[in-house]
């Protein structure tokens, strides 16, 4: 996911987006916990997509 595109998305988006990111992020740290996974770099993904929707909502309450 791109920045470019989260810049285009209004704050309420972002928001349901991050919900969504941190409840994908939650269940696979649960699946990792039980089983190992098969792509464990997904896990690393999400964290940076967090990172950036909140980036570009910390952006967005600063303007």
């Amino acid at each position: 996911m791109k920045a470019k595109e989260l810049r285009d998305m209004s704050l309420e988006d972002l928001r349901k987006k991050e919900k969504d990111l941190r409840e994908d992020l939650f269940k696979l740290q649960f699946q990792h916990g039980i089983r190992r996974l098969e792509n464990p770099d997904r896990l690393a993904q999400l964290r940076k997509d967090i990172a950036r929707v909140k980036t570009v909502m910390n952006e967005m309450a600063r303007s």
